[in-house]
């Protein structure tokens, strides 16, 4: 089988290309899909696309006009897409269900470790050869309290790094994780969580529920030089809130690696010709804000992880095999 793989960045077109060698022959492109996109699939039974296409019902229909019938999405996220009119349509959807949760959680303390001691900020100053030190002040986060958001696999493993700095645990989950607990985790309302932690990290998935988690209201009951951390979904934050509390002057640091927005943005060079967000722009500007481009999965590890499973989802698909990964399973004959 052929198989089109939309969105792919060079550094991942090497782990793809091995990961579905003797298996199906893959087609690599950079370009994401989108309207005007979805006919390049025209002729391919399966596609793979990443966390930033949109797959809404008018992309959904040119897919499965064009011949499309399985859809191998390469993250663990699918709010982009709409699954029960892929399902009316007869489409397989597939995602990664797992893979290296250190990559994600690393990077989320990468961005929390930046803002708080203001790394980007020395880099560029000495860069100018600036070697001062005023504005760069941060500060000791043992003994301080890290509130986590979602305990899954990832925010355990968000948990054990804040264990090794000598942090104070708070957690807020549907349920409790043991691992987390036995690390000394105390779980609490979210509002209580909010206002009581130094750094507050989200590691929820976006589903109706946790969209705008992090509103006006949740933001304004942390404290005013909490350090924030998102390496989730952006819609778990309402940007425009953000900004409003970040003009007051509020948080310490904001790291985002996501938001709410990025798709059609993220993953492409505006340099040039800019952006006309302007919710975006403005956070930017901000000293005590870092915005990266959705790169916390983009780890050599995870990456493969994540190539390896979507061309076994598409194996799984081609052999008439459902696994756990399935999120709209293939119509039945007939």
């Amino acid at each position: 089988m052929e198989v089109l793989a939309f969105g792919v960045q060079a550094d991942e077109k090497p782990l793809i290309e091995k990961a579905f060698a003797g298996r199906h022959q893959v087609h690599c492109t950079e370009v994401f899909l989108t309207r005007d996109t979805a006919p390049m699939a025209a002729g391919y039974e399966a596609i793979s696309t990443s966390v930033n296409a949109r797959l809404d019902a008018d992309v959904l229909q040119t897919l499965a006009v064009g011949g499309t019938a399985m859809i191998a999405q390469r993250s663990t996220g699918f709010n982009n897409i709409d699954l029960p009119v892929a399902e009316r349509l007869g489409l397989t959807v597939a995602r990664v269900s797992y893979y290296s949760p250190y990559s994600v959680a690393e990077f989320a303390w990468a961005l929390a470790m930046a803002v708080n001691r203001r790394v980007v900020r020395a880099a560029n100053r000495t860069r100018d050869f600036d070697f001062r030190l005023d504005g760069l002040m941060g500060r000791d986060l043992r003994g301080r309290t890290a509130g986590v958001v979602g305990t899954g696999k990832i925010g355990e493993a968000f948990t054990r790094i804040a264990h090794g700095f000598g942090m104070r645990l708070l957690g807020w989950d549907l349920a409790p994780n043991p691992a987390c607990t036995a690390l000394g985790m105390e779980y609490v309302a979210k509002d209580e969580l909010l206002a009581a932690a130094d750094l507050v990290s989200l590691h929820v998935p976006l589903v109706p529920d946790t969209h705008h988690l992090l509103d006006a209201t949740g933001l304004r009951a942390m404290k005013d030089d909490a350090i924030l951390v998102n390496s989730s979904r952006g819609g778990l934050i309402d940007s425009g809130a953000l900004v409003g509390e970040l003009r007051k002057g509020r948080f310490l640091g904001v790291g985002l690696d996501v938001y709410e927005a990025e798709a059609g943005l993220f993953f492409l060079d505006k340099s040039v010709e800019g952006i006309d967000d302007d919710t975006l722009a403005r956070l930017v500007t901000f000293p005590n804000v870092l915005v990266t481009s959705h790169q916390a999965y983009y780890t050599e590890d995870a990456v493969d992880q994540i190539a390896e499973t979507t061309a076994r989802n598409i194996e799984d698909y081609a052999a008439g095999r459902r696994s756990e990964n399935v999120l709209v399973p293939a119509a039945p004959a007939g």
